[in-house]
């Protein structure tokens, strides 16, 4: 082994030590009473290929004897480490070791070996230069390491969950109570986050190279209390004890600008000077994979100034606010994830973070590009090296970024730098290097950006989106011809980047002086030979001649600018324009993205477009959140291979009916209610009967999730139990506790008055000695994933009951349905798939569909619309003041008119009223027999194969970026 650089007896504790990693990046050292031992089975090194392996042994850095392949720790080892990283790496006072100094040492212990794959896994990719797959999300929801805590996972997928549990025990902790400090990452929100985390999860665990690039907030989104006001905001608070697992990358830092101008330099070159200067740097995270060599990086950015941005005369002049205002702006671009945006300075702030992710990232990926190519530096091959994937319409700036910085930085021109982003030729998907996921169908999420704003913030960019702007009008053009103006209006106002602007110039003028026919051409060769003899017209008749031939040559307007309207900047056009390929999440909303979204770019681009049902979840998180139920799958079906085995996770389905099976099921599950129940009285002080149907609604709360469909027909409920016998409510009603969870956004006032309703009702209902344990209203304050991670294992009802036509896909009734809980919902989403893969017997479907929303709302309009009695009432039961004295008038005058914004039943909660309440009574009725509930909860579970991650990336992989596994 190589000499030390240090005296290797200096050192009198027993541990491991990897600071050692200048010259040996790849070694683990253990230091026994005074002399260091590279031990045979001290630390397990899993991930550096072969022809790294024999580099090593040529370099003298390791032996036959000490092979990286076999190299694994033992409890006492672990021990050590976790010792020395409490010792020496402390963020904690020195006299005790207690949970939160165990829980930072572990995980840094832990970190230690992640580190080790993490280098070999890139320092291969990089040798071998292979297509890379880049992710860029404004939100990843969990913890860093994705799935489960991230403590758990990560010792999962190395599989050291026993070694660690000795490890701890011995220094005297459980790994469980451990594992239980960790904060929850505070990077995302809801389903756009969490499918982000379980793409990189199966990304590592399938062995494809990418990487992920995210904005790293300080504060998140916030921390959410209850109050008896209903939900309060608090700053998050994830960071303040650190955060173990990231590594801050000092020395990977890119600038980021903001206002200036743009000024033109020698041969027409373009230079974006003056402004604000800003600087992002680099934060990573590892990415395991579940029983792999492979470990994948997050990167996220954090953004600063230069020091010599602070004001010092300023400061000592006592203007202490301009001393360090260059800071702060800076520092603020990452504080919380979407700001909100009600004030100019609020959208600002968005746009500045979205930008911020947009160009860090790009010009890191440039790097790694040029990097890696070396002397053999060849830009038409960027795209056969780079596949950019924009999560939604947050990264769309990323098209016009790259375009710059291949234009203005690299020197490349328009068409070569146009072509490497979105250029289709001859149908080759390889030739191409942005792609975009659409995750929703709501007018106020399809970003639209103040040209104003971005002309001010981003100039350079603004030109560049111009240029774009005016080949895709160009484009539709040449498809559909100059013959049908009103045809080519209509496409040029739903298809343009610029709405509400004037066309261009070349082409205003190719629209509005079109070639002369022949015949207009043989009579003005007429009207030139007419005789000179003839009289010269009077002035009189000249202006009338000039008035006629104006009229003879006027052609219609093409999409005249209302000065009263602003004038906007398309993102998801940008984003459709701008990438190679488009895709939604689930069936039914790839088709409405074709046919109702993007339909004008469907029927001119039809081979852009993707069909993609995005599974969500890898079914290993069944294994990190509901360990009893998978040692019941694994157990009937016959192997562990069910978690990453399509065929074995099915035949599930043949024992749906074997009692002993059913059996076993019920007793997970019931435990699994026991942990909740103690879980609830710990964060709400209710008390819950374990006995009763946990019945679900969990996501973040908005007006077309209808969580106020749900609660309604919980009022419904409660007043038909107030209206009979406590034998007959026994008879009728089979006992149930409703639990909410989900965040309103700060300043969604109607989602917060829903929050508001929700728990009121749950003061009332939960207080109420006639009801007692048949019914009880729980909010669970906070949710996040670890939340979840502890609700849905133990939930047998699990509400996804959107509007038709509204939801994206959703995440969390996939993951319901993992967990073998029954669905109640609508024909929207992913729940098309989930109940075609399940059956229809096991799903509880209600409500109207996609294609009946719009006639709804014209017969709303039209005032023919006539409400369920049943709804009214429960509207009027509202408005008695039974649950307490807040106004509800708002929230209930919302479901009420014909039209007006926030009027008019948008959502369609009337509706659908009906439908919902009679299908719980087939609910009540199915769950009473608990026989044929149970084996619909196996058929759940059996059936929910398709909506693995995993799936997912390997169809994203083929089809979209065309990377292989490496």
């Amino acid at each position: 082994m190589a000499s030390l650089p240090f005296s290797a007896t200096s050192f009198h504790s027993t541990f491991i030590c990897f600071n050692y990693k200048a010259r040996n990046p790849n070694l683990f050292f253990l230091k026994k009473g005074s002399s260091f031992t590279f031990s045979r089975r001290k630390f397990i090194i899993k991930s550096v290929a072969s022809d790294q392996r024999q580099d090593l042994k040529e370099e003298g850095q390791i032996t036959e004897e000490a092979s990286l392949d076999t190299f694994v720790p033992d409890s006492a080892s672990i021990a050590s480490s976790i010792k020395y990283h409490s010792e020496f790496t402390p963020s904690f006072a020195p006299d005790h070791f207690e949970l939160p100094k165990a829980f930072k040492a572990t995980a840094e212990s832990v970190r230690d070996s992640l580190i080790i794959n993490w280098n070999a896994t890139y320092a291969y990719y990089e040798k071998i230069n292979v297509k890379q797959a880049y992710y860029l999300s404004m939100e990843y929801l969990q913890s860093p390491l994705m799935q489960g805590r991230a403590l758990l996972n990560a010792i999962g997928n190395l599989e050291l969950t026993g070694a660690y549990a000795e490890a701890l025990k011995k220094l005297g902790h459980n790994l469980e109570d451990v594992a239980s400090e960790e904060p929850d990452a505070a990077l995302g929100n809801g389903g756009l986050g969490r499918l982000a985390s379980c793409f990189l999860d199966s990304l590592a665990t399938l062995n494809y190279p990418a990487w992920g690039y995210g904005l790293r907030y300080k504060y998140g989104l916030f921390k959410q209390y209850i109050t008896k006001d209903g939900q309060e905001e608090v700053a998050e608070n994830w960071l303040e004890m650190g955060n173990p697992w990231e590594i801050v990358r000092n020395d990977v830092s890119y600038p980021v600008k903001f206002y200036g101008e743009v000024i033109s330099g020698p041969e027409g070159i373009k230079e974006w000077v003056g402004g604000e200067d800003i600087t992002a740097v680099a934060y990573d995270v590892p990415i395991p994979g579940y029983k792999t060599k492979t470990t994948i990086n997050l990167r996220l950015w954090s953004t600063k100034v230069a020091p010599e941005k602070f004001d010092l005369s300023a400061f000592n002049a006592g203007d202490h606010a301009k001393a360090y205002s260059a800071m702060k702006n800076a520092e603020k671009i990452c504080y919380i994830l979407y700001p909100g945006d009600e004030s100019l300075e609020g959208k600002t702030l968005r746009l500045k973070q979205q930008y911020t992710l947009c160009s860090a990232s790009l010009q890191d990926i440039i790097a790694r590009y040029e990097r890696r190519s070396g002397e053999f530096l060849n830009w038409e091959i960027f795209p056969e090296k780079v596949a950019v994937q924009m999560n939604d319409t947050h990264p769309t700036l990323c098209i016009p970024e790259l375009i710059r910085i291949l234009i203005d930085v690299k020197g490349l021109s328009w068409e070569q730098a146009w072509n490497i982003t979105q250029s289709y030729i001859n149908g080759d998907l390889s030739t191409r290097t942005v792609a975009y996921t659409n995750h929703t169908v709501l007018p106020e999420a399809l970003e639209k950006w103040s040209l104003e704003l971005m002309e001010k913030l981003l100039p350079r960019h603004v030109e560049i989106i111009k240029m774009i702007d005016e080949e895709l009008v160009q484009t539709i053009i040449d498809e559909y011809g100059t013959e049908d103006l009103d045809l080519l209006q209509e496409k040029l106002k739903q298809m343009r980047i610029l709405d509400n602007i004037e066309l261009p110039e070349s082409v205003a003028e190719m629209i509005a002086k079109p070639e002369k026919s022949s015949v207009e051409a043989i009579e003005s060769t007429e009207e030139d030979d007419v005789s000179d003899e003839e009289t010269e017209p009077t002035a009189e008749e000249d202006e009338l001649e000039e008035e006629e031939i104006e009229e003879k040559n006027e052609v219609p307007p093409i999409i005249e600018p209302d000065p009263k309207l602003p004038k906007l900047v398309r993102m998801a056009n940008l984003c459709v324009a701008g990438g190679y390929a488009v895709n939604g999440v689930a069936e039914i909303h790839s088709e409405i993205v074709k046919n109702e979204v993007f339909n004008d770019f469907y029927e001119m681009w039809p081979e852009k477009f993707q069909n993609k049902t995005n599974g969500v979840t890898p079914r290993r998180w069944i294994r990190f959140c509901n360990p009893d139920l998978s040692k019941i799958i694994t157990k009937w079906t016959g192997s562990e291979d069910w978690v990453v085995n399509t065929e074995k996770l099915v035949t599930l389905r043949k024992f749906a009916d074997n009692e002993d099976l059913q059996s076993e099921w019920r007793e997970a599950k019931r435990r699994n209610k026991v942990k909740v129940a103690s879980f609830l009285r710990e964060k709400t002080g209710y008390i819950v009967n374990p006995d009763a149907m946990f019945d679900v609604q969990v996501k973040r709360i908005h007006e077309y999730k209808r969580q106020l469909l749900n609660i309604m027909g919980i009022v419904y409920r409660y007043k038909k139990m107030k209206e009979v016998s406590h034998e007959e409510r026994k008879a009728s009603f089979a006992p149930r506790v409703c639990i909410f969870g989900g965040k309103a956004f700060a300043t969604y006032v109607q989602a917060k008055r829903i929050v508001k309703f929700i728990t009121d009702v749950g003061a009332t209902v939960n207080h109420d000695p006639e009801i007692g344990d048949l019914l009880k209203v729980v909010f669970v304050p906070d949710y996040n994933v670890s939340v979840a991670e502890m609700l849905i294992p133990g939930s047998e009802l699990s509400q996804h009951i959107s509007t038709a036509g509204m939801e994206a896909s959703g995440t969390s009734n996939m993951k319901f349905a993992m967990n073998g809980c029954i669905l109640i919902g609508t024909l929207d989403g992913a729940n098309v798939e989930i109940r075609q893969e399940v059956g229809e017997d096991n799903f509880f479907l209600f409500g109207a569909e996609a294609h009946e929303i719009a006639g709804l709302r014209k017969e709303r309009a039209e005032g023919k619309f006539v409400p369920d009695p049943r709804f009214e009432e429960v509207k009027s039961y509202v408005r008695s003041g039974v649950f307490g004295p807040y106004n509800y008038e708002e929230l209930m005058g919302s479901l009420e008119g014909n039209e007006g914004y926030g009027r008019a039943d948008y959502f369609l909660v009337g509706k659908d009223f009906p439908s919902y309440i009679e299908c719980q009574d087939k609910v009540d009725e199915a769950y009473r027999d608990q026989k044929r509930w149970t084996k619909m909860s196996i058929l759940n579970t059996a059936g929910s194969y398709k909506f693995s991650s995993d799936r997912t990336i390997h169809e994203y992989a083929r089809d979209i970026w065309r990377i292989d596994p490496v």
